[in-house]
């Protein structure tokens, strides 16, 4: 039985308290936030909007944007916890008729989250969102340690574009790299 994992909030670094409205908090469980952009809307968007558009992954708690996520392993419950969460933020803030409709559509959103953490637990998703021809594109990348520099390097990661099938299993071992950053 493969383990349940869905993407959680990370911060490596103060930029998403500056470069977002609000930022999600560290930790929280996060779903990819597209449904809060109409096609139509986003030429409209200031700088931030346009920022949290491009490249965040929304938190289901703050409604606040995170640019990376983390793969981590959830339990059932905590799953439970997070689709309950999301529906009565799909009720509170965006007015869904009703709090069974909002399930449903909570648990096709955790079930998409969910869907992105087919990696090793401690992969970093980065998510770059773009409109095309009038419809939304979502796009996401893992982030592996660069394995071909200093450790001194300024750049802790590199993105890989992968397709999921020959795919490094590599593990990020975050505190170290914290740890070993330039201060």
């Amino acid at each position: 039985m493969t383990a349940l994992k869905l993407p959680r909030a990370i911060r490596l670094d103060p930029s998403d308290s500056f470069v977002f409205r609000k930022a999600a908090e560290p930790g929280e469980w996060l779903v990819t936030g597209s449904f809060l952009f109409m096609p139509e809307s986003v030429a409209g968007l200031d700088t931030k909007g346009r920022v949290a558009f491009r490249s965040g992954f929304l938190g289901i708690g703050s409604f606040g944007w995170s640019t990376l996520a983390v793969v981590t392993e959830a339990t059932a419950e905590e799953r439970e916890q997070a689709v309950a969460r999301l529906a009565g933020q799909f009720v509170e803030k965006l007015g869904a008729p009703d709090l069974a409709a909002a399930r449903a559509a909570a648990e096709e959103e955790i079930a998409f989250a969910a869907s992105l953490c087919d990696h090793p637990t401690q992969t970093l998703l980065a998510l770059h969102r773009t409109l095309e021809e009038g419809e939304i594109r979502e796009r996401f990348r893992t982030l592996m340690p660069r394995g071909d520099t200093p450790k001194d390097a300024f750049r802790a990661f590199e993105f890989v574009e992968t397709d999921g099938e020959d795919e490094p299993q590599e593990e990020v071992d975050l505190m170290q790299l914290i740890k070993d950053a330039p201060r």
